[in-house]
């Protein structure tokens, strides 16, 4: 495919080889927050070839501190629309298929059908979280799952583990409590901090869709949560673990 334009420095870092095995590579990124939109943002400019986004949200003001898709511009339009331009503005080559609705576990069991080589899950609601991870390890799939990134101050407590052996994040814990009564315990990726969270950064929130509370967030760590899970993907897709 020739890597004298856009893509040759990645060629010079991985070799041509690498390259073309990421270009037939196919991925699916679950949800575009600060997380997901950053991990798709990273696996397009990698060279990905087949990239599957879903997410049913809307850009809101509040996004604007962490999300790549939110600006004053984007406000109100669909994320997945606004990463669908974003994307193929970055490669007009890139094969996309684009799912701008909320998902429930049927359509979710439709989307996984596809011959993946990679599941990247960044959705922050619990259940279709669970949907997604239940059903791509029933499906085989190899998988990385972002657990929370909200209160959090320090990218340097980022770990890598399968999600069996997280702990400290709430989210987390959440996970491996429902999915072990689904009969899931491990061979799921997670990338998750260390760092507790502190009471002050939480509250209760009334009337949003799937949440009960929200917490505080800052610029980049949604992003650095973003760029660990890209690069597990990217890494095994290369390596081929």
């Amino acid at each position: 495919m020739g890597n004298s334009g856009w893509q040759s420095r990645t060629a010079l870092l991985i070799d041509e080889g690498n390259v073309e095995k990421l270009h037939h590579a196919h991925v699916l990124i679950a949800g575009l927050g600060g997380v997901g939109g950053m991990a798709a943002e990273m696996i397009c400019r990698a060279g990905v070839g087949n990239i599957t986004i879903v997410d049913g949200d809307k850009i809101q003001a509040s996004n604007r501190n962490r999300q790549i898709v939110a600006l004053t511009s984007t406000e109100n339009k669909e994320k997945a629309k606004v990463m669908e331009e974003r994307l193929l503005d970055i490669n007009p080559q890139l094969n996309l298929r684009v799912f701008s609705h909320f998902t429930t576990e049927q359509l979710t069991i439709d989307i996984l059908k596809q011959n993946y080589d990679y599941v990247l899950d960044a959705i922050d609601t619990l259940s279709p979280k669970i949907y997604l991870l239940y059903h791509a390890i029933q499906m085989k799939h190899r998988v990385v799952s972002s657990m929370g990134a909200g209160g959090k101050l320090d990218p340097l407590q980022l770990q890598i583990a399968d999600i069996s052996e997280t702990h400290t994040c709430k989210l987390a814990f959440d996970l491996r409590k429902r999915l072990r009564r689904m009969g899931v315990t491990n061979g799921i990726k997670a990338v998750f901090s260390a760092e507790a969270v502190a009471n002050t950064s939480v509250v209760r929130v009334e009337g949003e869709k799937n949440k009960k509370s929200m917490v505080g967030t800052i610029s980049y760590m949604p992003a650095v949560f973003g760029c660990v899970c890209a690069s597990i993907v990217i890494r095994d897709l290369i390596e081929g673990n």
